[in-house]
């Protein structure tokens, strides 16, 4: 398995140049000083560990939420719904939730880590392909909407449906779980090529995540 890490990995250079700040103003924002969508997806990483001092609440999940009215739908069926999870309820469906699948030694989230609030994600009808692409370009959205007010989140997949159906007396299948926090972990993007390991890892307390370039991902 290799995998570059030297600085002229183009990746990792962009990432710790936004994460140090350095450049923001002149390399991260557009002509008319808005944040640019590349700096929002460099900064888009999933965070297994949050900062317990930053506390996300309610009304900042509705605007992570509100994106979700104006994104496309496949067919324009818009069968997703959402359940804001915040403050006293957070644990109670962060005991059915199952994180870092690549490393399970590691029993992440670290105690004291975990997230102050999370987005059950609901479809009204059978999942289906159609479900699947409203899913993906929802989950997308928020999670840069929560980068652009600061935050950092993950999408969850492997969580007890029947559990959290019933914990929050839902009345339509959970598909999908985000987390939404202040991240507290140290992220870098490492560049893989194709045939290489794409499972991401942990060395000296970072966590490096392996990325195909553009040359591996045109046919």
């Amino acid at each position: 398995m290799k995998f570059s890490i030297m600085a002229d990995n183009y990746l990792e250079k962009k990432f710790e140049e936004f994460h140090s700040g350095k450049g923001v103003a002149s390399k991260h924002k557009t002509s008319s000083g808005s944040v640019s969508l590349n700096s929002l997806l460099l900064k888009n990483r999933s965070h297994r560990g949050y900062d317990s001092s930053r506390q996300v609440l309610v009304e900042e999940l509705k605007q992570i939420a509100e994106v979700c009215t104006k994104i496309p739908s496949a067919k324009n069926q818009q069968v997703l719904r959402y359940k804001l999870v915040a403050g006293e309820d957070a644990p109670r469906l962060q005991q059915y939730t199952k994180w870092g699948g690549a490393l399970p030694e590691l029993n992440l989230p670290f105690p004291g880590t975990e997230p102050s609030a999370f987005i059950i994600i609901c479809s009204t009808v059978p999942e289906n392909k159609w479900v699947d692409i409203d899913l993906g370009i929802a989950a997308q959205s928020m999670l840069l909407k929560a980068v652009e007010m600061g935050l950092n989140g993950i999408c969850i997949g492997a969580f007890n449906k029947n559990a959290v159906v019933e914990e929050f007396s839902l009345q339509h299948e959970p598909v999908l779980v985000l987390a939404i926090g202040k991240g507290a972990e140290h992220i870098q993007l490492t560049r893989a090529k194709e045939g290489d390991s794409l499972t991401y890892y942990r060395k000296d307390g970072v966590h490096f995540v392996p990325k195909l370039g553009l040359d591996d991902l045109l046919l």
